[in-house]
C-alpha cells in the first residue's frame, strides 16, 4: 500500500499517544491478530482454531450467541430471549416468573419471527462499492452506493431463503465486505431461567460488578421442521473458571465511535446524547407509571422498560466519558499523532485533501437537522435511542407503506432498507405473529408525539402535519383504537395487495402514515444530502489516509458484525471501579435481602441447598466488548465456551469512544453457573447430558466469596 514507509514509527507514535494495550480491538475475522494474540496471552491459536470459533458464533437478532451441541443448540443472554419469552407468555402464564423449563425437544416452541445466522464466507468488495460513488454528490452518492451493495447482495444469494447476504461498511467507508451467512428462520426456546434469577440486583446492579445474575438462555435451530444440524461447535466446559486465564469473546458488538473526529464526538456530547436521554427518561418515567397500575400493566411493561432503562443506564455512561477531560485529551492526542503524520507526506496530503476541515463544516449542519431526523425517520446511526414513531405498530403501518411505495421501483432505486435482497428480511418481521397490548401501544405513540412537539415545537410545520388540531393523547388513542394491524392476517394481506390495497385501506394508522410520510422522507432526504452524503465521503479519505499510515494495525468501528476480542479475567483496583474477578452463589445469599431488586427467584431459593456455595456466577474479563455483544461466547485457549458475556461496567461505556483498559471489564455469566442452574434449580437433565455435563458434581463445601 503507499505510503507504507511511515507506517513502524506512525503506530508506534499512535500507541504512546492512545496508550493502547495489547487487549484493544473488536477485529473481524479476516484480519485478526493472531500473532500479537499469542504473545500477549501466551496462547497458541492458529487459523484453524479461527475458523472454528467463527462457525460456532451466532448472531441472533441484536445480541450474540455459541452453538454448544451437534443438533442445534445454541446458548445466548436470558435478556436476549426476553421478547421471545414475552411473546410466548400470557397474563395468566408468565414464563419470566416461572422460567420456561420443557423436559423434551417436542416442548420447545419457536420465537415468533426470530432467525438466527452463522458467517460463513467474507469477500472483499470495497472497489466495486466506492466505485459506484465516484464523480456523485449529496444524496445521489449515498444512493449510488446502496444500490451497488444491494446488486452485490442478490448476485450471490439470490432467492435462496437459507442464505442472506449483507454488504457491511467497514472503518466509515473505508472498506466494503461481502458477508454471506447461513440463516435459520425457525428458532425455538429451549430454555430459560426465572427473569429474577437473570436479573437479580434489576437496574441497581445493571451495568455494575459484582453481579449474580445467571443471565444465560437457550434457544435451538430447526431446519424443515427438525433440530439442525450443527457438527462445528463449542465444547461445554462445566468447570470453575481461574482468574488469570485467557478468554476470547466472540460475538456481534453493535456500534463504537472510536473513528469519529473530535467535531463529531461534540455533536455527540452537545447534541445527540442529552435529546436521547432526556426522551429515554421520560419514556421510562410514563412505563413506570403505566407498569404501576395493575399486576397485568406490570406485565405487559416489564420487557420494554428493562430495555429503556439499559438504554437510559448505557447514555448516561457515555456521556460521562466524553466530559472527562482526561478522558477527552487521549483521544485528541490520537488525532493529533494522525493529522500530523499525513501531513508529513505531501503526496498522502494532496490524495486525501482536509476531510477534518469537511467534517467540521458539516457538525452545525448535523446539530440542526438531528432532532427532525431521530423523531420523525431514525436512523441516524450517531444515538443510542430508537424514537421514531415509537410504537411498534407504527413502525409495522410504515413498512407496509413505504414497502408498497418502493416495491413499484427497480431495486436499485428504492429505498436501502427495502431492495430486493432486504424485503424477506422485512416481511419476516412483519408477517410475524407477535403479541400487542394497546394500552402499551398508546402510551409509546403519546410519547413520540408529544416529545416530537416538545422538540420541534408547537410552530413547526412538521408538527403541524403530525398533529393538525389533535392532541398527541387524542390522536394516539384514536389510532391505536381503530387499527386492525395487530392481526398478522391483516399485515399480511396488505403487504401482499402493494399499492392499490394500501391506498384504499381504511385502517387510520395506515391511513395517518401516508398523510406524514412525505415530511419524514423530506427529512431523511435533506440529512443524506447535507450530511450522510459529506461525512460517508470525508471517512472513506480519513480511511485512505489511516490505512496509508497505520496499514492493517488498526481495526474498524463496530458495525453488529461479527467480531473476536480477547482478555483476561481478572478484577480491577482502579478507584471508583474496585472489583474482585469472580462472584458465587455464596455472595448471592448474602446479598439477598427479600426485597426487590435483591429477591432471589423462588426455584433458585428453593435449590439453595442443593447448590454448591462456591460455583462461580459471573467473572470480569479485560476483553473489549460493547452494546450486542450480549451473549457472546466467552471460549478458552481450547476453543471450550466457559462462558458469556451478558453487560460491562458504567465505566466501560467509554469503550464506544476508545479502549481503557484500567476499567474496561466485560461481565461474564460463567458455564459453571449455567451447569449448576440446568442442573439443581431446573432439571433439565436432557440438556445437562447433550451437553455432555452429566459428570457428578463435587459436594458442596465452606463458602468463598
Amino acid at each position: 500500500m503507499r505510503h507504507m514507509l511511515f507506517a513502524s514509527a506512525a503506530v508506534l507514535a499512535f500507541a504512546a499517544a492512545s496508550s493502547a494495550k495489547a487487549e484493544e480491538g473488536m477485529w473481524t475475522y479476516d484480519n485478526f491478530p493472531i500473532a500479537r494474540a499469542n504473545q500477549t496471552l501466551g496462547t497458541n491459536i492458529d487459523q484453524a482454531w479461527l475458523d472454528r470459533v467463527r462457525l460456532s458464533s451466532v448472531k441472533f437478532g441484536g445480541c450474540s450467541a455459541g452453538v454448544i451441541s451437534a443438533e442445534g443448540l445454541v446458548m445466548t443472554n436470558n435478556h436476549c430471549v426476553s421478547s421471545c419469552v414475552a411473546n410466548l407468555s400470557t397474563p395468566q402464564l408468565q414464563y419470566n416468573e416461572t422460567g420456561f423449563t420443557p423436559k423434551s425437544r417436542e416442548e420447545e416452541l419457536q420465537c415468533p419471527g426470530a432467525s438466527a445466522e452463522i458467517l460463513t464466507d467474507i469477500t472483499d468488495v470495497t472497489e466495486r462499492v466506492q466505485k459506484a460513488g465516484a464523480g456523485l454528490d449529496g444524496q445521489a452518492y449515498t444512493q449510488a452506493r446502496e444500490a451497488e451493495a444491494g446488486r452485490i447482495e442478490t448476485e450471490n444469494c439470490g432467492d435462496d431463503a437459507k442464505i442472506r447476504c449483507q454488504v457491511v461498511s467497514l472503518y466509515r467507508g473505508g472498506q466494503f465486505k461481502l458477508y454471506k451467512f447461513r440463516k435459520y428462520s425457525d428458532v425455538r426456546l429451549a430454555w430459560a431461567p426465572e427473569d429474577r434469577a437473570a436479573t437479580f440486583g434489576g437496574d441497581l446492579d445493571n451495568f455494575s460488578f459484582p453481579r449474580f445474575a445467571i443471565d444465560a438462555a437457550f434457544i435451538r435451530l430447526y431446519e424443515d421442521g427438525k433440530p439442525a444440524a450443527t457438527p462445528t461447535h463449542f465444547t461445554w466446559n462445566p468447570n470453575r473458571p481461574t482468574e488469570g486465564e485467557p478468554v476470547f469473546v466472540t460475538g456481534n458488538p453493535g456500534s463504537t465511535q472510536r473513528l469519529l473526529t473530535q467535531a463529531q464526538l461534540m455533536t455527540i456530547r452537545d447534541v445527540v446524547l442529552p435529546l436521547d436521554q432526556l426522551i429515554a427518561s421520560e419514556l421510562r418515567g410514563r412505563l413506570i407509571r403505566y407498569s404501576e397500575e395493575g399486576a397485568d400493566q406490570a406485565f405487559i411493561a416489564m420487557d420494554p422498560l428493562s430495555g429503556v432503562e439499559n438504554t437510559y443506564k448505557r447514555g448516561r455512561g457515555r456521556m460521562a466519558a466524553l466530559i472527562d477531560p482526561a478522558f477527552m485529551d487521549q483521544l485528541a492526542g490520537q488525532e493529533t499523532v494522525f493529522r500530523r503524520r499525513v501531513a508529513e507526506s505531501e503526496q498522502l496530503s494532496a490524495d486525501v485533501g482536509d476531510p477534518w476541515a469537511v467534517l467540521a463544516d458539516v457538525q452545525p449542519i448535523a446539530r440542526e437537522l438531528y432532532a427532525p431526523m431521530a423523531l420523525l425517520e431514525g436512523g441516524t446511526g450517531m444515538g443510542t435511542t430508537s424514537v421514531a414513531g415509537g410504537s411498534p405498530l407504527f413502525q409495522w403501518a410504515r413498512a407496509i407503506v413505504r414497502g408498497a411505495q418502493e416495491r413499484a421501483k427497480p431495486s436499485d432505486q428504492r429505498l436501502a432498507e427495502l431492495a430486493d435482497s432486504r424485503l424477506p428480511g422485512v416481511q419476516s418481521a412483519l408477517f410475524a405473529a407477535r403479541p400487542t397490548y394497546p394500552e402499551l401501544e398508546q402510551v409509546r405513540l403519546e410519547w413520540w408525539l408529544s416529545k416530537t412537539r416538545e422538540w420541534l415545537t408547537v410552530d413547526s410545520p412538521y408538527v403541524h402535519t403530525l398533529l393538525g388540531k389533535e392532541s398527541p393523547e387524542g390522536l394516539s388513542a384514536r389510532l391505536i383504537e381503530g387499527t386492525k394491524l395487530a392481526d398478522p392476517a391483516v399485515r399480511r394481506a396488505l403487504w401482499e395487495g402493494g399499492l392499490p390495497a394500501v391506498q384504499a385501506s381504511t385502517d387510520p394508522l395506515i391511513q395517518y402514515v401516508l398523510a406524514i410520510d412525505a415530511d419524514a422522507r423530506a427529512v431523511r432526504a435533506e440529512w443524506e444530502n447535507r450530511v450522510q452524503a459529506p461525512t460517508d465521503r470525508a471517512s472513506e479519505q480519513l480511511s485512505a489516509a489511516r490505512f496509508a499510515v497505520f496499514g492493517d494495525a488498526v481495526y474498524p468501528d463496530a458495525t453488529g458484525t461479527l467480531r473476536l476480542t480477547y482478555g483476561r479475567v481478572e478484577g480491577t483496583d482502579v478507584p471508583g471501579q474496585r472489583i474482585p474477578a469472580f462472584t458465587t452463589f455464596a455472595g448471592l445469599w448474602d446479598r439477598a435481602t427479600g426485597a426487590e431488586p435483591f429477591n432471589v427467584a423462588p426455584k433458585l431459593l428453593a435449590a439453595k441447598d442443593r447448590i454448591d456455595p462456591n460455583a462461580v456466577m459471573n467473572m470480569a474479563v479485560s476483553s473489549d466488548t460493547i452494546g450486542g455483544s450480549s451473549g457472546s461466547p466467552a471460549v478458552n485457549a481450547k476453543g471450550e465456551i466457559i462462558g458469556a458475556n451478558f453487560d460491562s461496567t458504567v465505566l466501560t461505556q467509554r469503550n464506544a469512544y476508545g479502549y481503557d483498559r484500567n476499567v474496561n471489564r466485560s461481565v461474564i455469566v460463567t458455564t459453571q453457573a449455567v451447569t449448576t442452574a440446568l442442573r439443581d434449580v431446573y432439571g433439565m437433565d436432557h440438556l445437562i447430558a447433550e451437553l455432555g455435563a452429566d459428570a457428578p458434581k463435587a459436594a458442596p463445601r465452606q463458602a468463598r466469596r
